[in-house]
């Protein structure tokens, strides 16, 4: 997969009273790169019948999908693959199960984490957080806004795409990217805001700008 421009994280708690549905559709029409299913505090069952949902629009929208922590969810909605973070199973297990065509990515805030990230087959690594967020709750103090520096220097330290996650704005996206960043991820800059699909293109054109620069 080529493009990581804007990668959405989902989670209907935080979206303003619509459906996750609702929201990932709207973004893909923004023009959002990757769609990731997160909702931790739905059961598997109701992430399961979500995700299919999923699986179909972003196969239709030409996005990609993954599924965070769950590789048997993953599998069982036949997403691209999987994220991990510290507490989920082992990347080389996540290959075992999804086979060496799935996509996996691992979370991480420390260069060290992200070479041994890339060296047990992490394909992408989701970086962060780089700003103050307020939709996660279970990061340490040293994980807290790490800043598009920290994003530098493990964009440099490894060959794999790199996201910049953690409080990232369509105001604050450029300097993620200029640190090296080959894109963003975000959850409540596109699930909170009163048109996802304008907010997904603005994120888009932010990515695109900083780029040229």
């Amino acid at each position: 997969m080529s493009d990581w421009d804007v990668y959405l994280v989902t989670q209907e708690s935080l979206s303003a009273d619509r459906t996750t549905l609702e929201v990932a559709e709207a973004a893909l029409d923004g023009g959002v790169d990757v769609v990731q299913l997160r909702e931790k505090d739905r059961s598997a069952r109701e992430r399961y019948h979500l995700g299919r949902k999923l699986r179909k629009r972003t196969r239709e929208a030409g996005a990609t999908f993954v599924v965070n922590d769950r590789v048997d969810l993953a599998r069982a909605v036949g997403a691209d693959g999987v994220h991990l973070g510290d507490d989920d199973l082992p990347i080389a297990v996540a290959r075992d199960q999804l086979g060496e065509d799935a996509l996996i990515g691992r979370s991480v805030s420390f260069v060290d984490d992200a070479r041994r990230a890339e060296k047990a087959g992490a394909d992408y690594l989701g970086v962060g957080a780089v700003y103050a967020t307020g939709s996660k709750d279970d990061i340490d103090d040293d994980e807290h806004e790490i800043g598009p520096e920290r994003v530098g220097e493990i964009a440099e330290a490894v060959d794999v795409p790199v996201v910049g996650i953690g409080g990232v704005t369509a105001d604050t996206a450029g300097p993620v990217v200029e640190a090296g960043a080959d894109g963003v991820a975000v959850v409540t800059e596109i699930t909170r805001a009163d048109d996802p699909e304008t907010a997904a293109r603005d994120l888009g054109s932010a990515v695109s700008r900083a780029r040229e620069d």
